[in-house]
């Protein structure tokens, strides 16, 4: 069943056009991850598509009865609003209804006979299990303050809660930007197991690479205005898009020879006899069009020199660091060696970022010392924003830093040379800051760390809205990098590909070193768990166990004699025993009576025996 169609769409932003006559569409159960570089059009398609935005030509048509739910890059919520007003604000009657229920239950002068119709009609709608989905979702996301308003939380904040809203709802279809940024690891792989089920349909743009596997069944490619979808995986779309970037190029390639041919033909032609071949000039225009197509340039090349590093890195110290009651950091000690490569894991709000901006000096520990070396310089790729002014062109940020700049080669290029090692064209270097596309400006905000040659790299989400061929790129540069890296990263891919250490903030000021990769130490993890729970397991076996331990050691006096008794009178009895059956075999009377006595005491004797000696191994236990 298609759900959602697009016939011929089309949408620019001044003279360039992002994509023209675009068809494309999403049926019942598809999970489509949409890919392209950055500024391809992404985030305009989706918002096409969403109907948050209009196409300048086409349509885009929702079947009937079919709801989307949308989660934008920057969601736009009312600033006045609660979380809880917010997050309820969708429109079903079960949203509805759990609205008010949950109001009357914070309201003290809610009657009785309220209530009760509230449930009946919660029994009704079985809403019950729904409350129960939306305390699992807001627990998962983080979101605990519900009174909080919206104008007082952060990006991210604002972003898990616009993300509770969609997942609430309930849509028959969910369009997602981005939506792994802002989340820990473990709400990554929550959301993963939510979305990747069969009965969900879904369109998402997002450069988590093992969240793509996961979700994903299809994936469709933007580039040049033009979308390519692939029936399969990530693997098996680089396969596919290298292959068919081959082709292209060869035929751009033979296009362009065979219009330098038809050139000259139509300049050699005279004007009168131009009518006379008309379909060849038809011909010609379309040759022209298709040899003017962009075939992808070089890749993006990251080599700049790196500040030479001495002995001493940076010495931390029993480092501590409290806000209030909440400890961040407790009595943390590392010496950080020549070329290490750590990542930092860990909750949202255990104190990741904070502890970087004590490493950087931007902020004091409570006690403890960070002791960086001489040569150490710093390079610092943060969360926040690009700051810049209204009149500023991308080639004025980067003179900001340097006009020029030293390559690991020692080649010394201009600055916008290097902007287009950046892949910023010289057009459009002279744009304006303002125009470019949230990845855009994530790579110059990156590059003006590069410019500055450091030795001690560190990245605070660095994956945040760049796209994946930028990432291939970056992590390459990466894993040649001469001094440290330390990276906070959401992005498990880019984390296993560079970090063989972990700093895993585990909440109440301690940080576990882990010698491993993040895939590692989540194997380590579960591993973990597996044998705590094995443990819990066992704990009712061992208990007994020990409580039975415990009993044999209480015997009492009386029972030991009691014992020694019974062991008497066990062998008392199996003598008497012994004596009757040979009397009764021997047949030395033929008096009945005597026989049928001896028969009873015989069955009286097997009695006692058989109690006492069950009394014998309950003692003998004990002793």
């Amino acid at each position: 069943m298609n759900y959602l169609s697009a016939e011929n769409i089309s949408k620019s932003f001044g003279e360039r056009w992002l994509f023209k006559n675009l068809n494309f569409g999403i049926s019942q159960g598809q999970r489509v991850a949409l890919v392209g570089v950055n500024g391809s059009g992404k985030t305009t398609l989706l918002n096409v598509l969403s109907g948050k935005l209009p196409p300048d030509e086409g349509s885009v048509s929702v079947r009937k009865g079919i709801s989307i739910g949308y989660l934008g890059q920057n969601p736009e919520m009312d600033e006045e609003l609660t979380v809880q007003q917010t997050i309820f604000s969708g429109q079903s009657e079960v949203v509805e209804l759990v609205r008010a229920y949950e109001a009357a239950l914070e309201n003290l002068d809610t009657s009785a006979n309220h209530m009760q119709q509230l449930m009946e009609r919660m029994e009704e709608l079985q809403a019950w299990d729904f409350e129960v989905k939306v305390k699992q979702i807001l627990s998962k996301l983080g979101i605990h303050n519900l009174d909080n308003k919206i104008k007082h939380l952060s990006g991210g904040q604002r972003k898990r809660v616009a993300m509770a809203r969609v997942l609430i709802e309930e849509p028959s279809m969910l369009i997602l930007d981005e939506p792994t940024n802002h989340l820990d690891l473990d709400t990554i792989e929550w959301l993963e197991g939510l979305l990747g089920t069969q009965n969900t349909t879904l369109l998402m743009v997002t450069h988590d690479r093992y969240f793509l596997d996961r979700v994903a069944n299809e994936i469709a490619e933007l580039d040049n205005g033009e979308i390519y979808t692939y029936k399969g995986n990530y693997s098996y779309f680089i396969e596919k898009k290298a292959a068919r970037e081959e082709m292209d190029a060869a035929e751009t390639e033979k296009a362009r020879n065979l219009m330098r041919k038809e050139l000259d033909w139509i300049r050699r032609q005279p004007k009168a006899r131009g009518t006379k071949a008309k379909y060849r000039v038809d011909a010609f225009e379309e040759l022209k069009e298709k040899a003017a197509k962009k075939v992808s340039g070089p890749a993006l090349e990251l080599s700049v020199k790196t500040t030479r590093q001495g002995g001493k890195i940076i010495e931390v110290d029993h480092l501590s660091k409290s806000f209030g009651d909440k400890k961040i950091v407790a009595d943390f000690t590392y010496v950080f060696k020549k070329k290490d490569r750590i990542g930092i894991v860990g909750p949202n709000g255990t104190g990741k970022s904070t502890f970087l901006n004590m490493l950087t000096g931007q902020l004091q520990p409570d006690t403890g010392t960070i002791d960086a070396g001489q040569t150490t310089v710093f390079g610092y790729y943060t969360q926040g924003e690009l700051t810049f002014k209204d009149d500023q062109r991308v080639i004025d940020i980067v003179k900001e830093i340097a006009e020029v700049v030293e390559m690991a080669n020692g080649e010394v290029i201009t600055a916008s040379q290097f902007l287009q090692h950046f892949q910023f064209a010289p057009a459009q270097q002279y744009t304006f800051v303002s125009k470019l596309s949230g990845g855009e400006k994530r790579r110059l905000q990156l590059l003006r760390v590069l410019i500055k040659n450091p030795n001690f790299l560190i990245l605070d989400e660095p994956t945040n809205d760049l796209d994946i061929i930028t990432l291939n790129i970056l992590e390459d540069f990466l894993l040649n990098f001469g001094g440290c890296l330390l990276i906070v990263s959401h992005d498990r891919y880019f984390m296993d590909r560079l970090v063989e250490h972990l700093f895993v903030f585990e909440g109440e000021g301690k940080i576990r070193n882990f010698p491993g990769n993040y895939s590692e130490y989540r194997t380590w993890q579960k591993e973990q768990e597996q044998e705590e729970a094995a443990r819990i397991a066992a704990a009712p076996a061992i208990e007994k166990k020990q409580e039975q331990s415990s009993d044999k050691r209480k015997a009492t006096y009386a029972e030991k004699k009691e014992y020694e008794q019974l062991e008497e009178e066990i062998s008392q009895l199996e003598t008497r025993k012994t004596t009757l059956i040979d009397t009764m075999n021997a047949g030395g009377t033929s008096d009945h009576e005597q026989l049928a006595a001896w028969a009873i005491e015989l069955k009286s004797i097997n009695q006692q025996l058989e109690e006492k000696e069950f009394r014998w191994l309950e003692l003998a236990e004990l002793m």
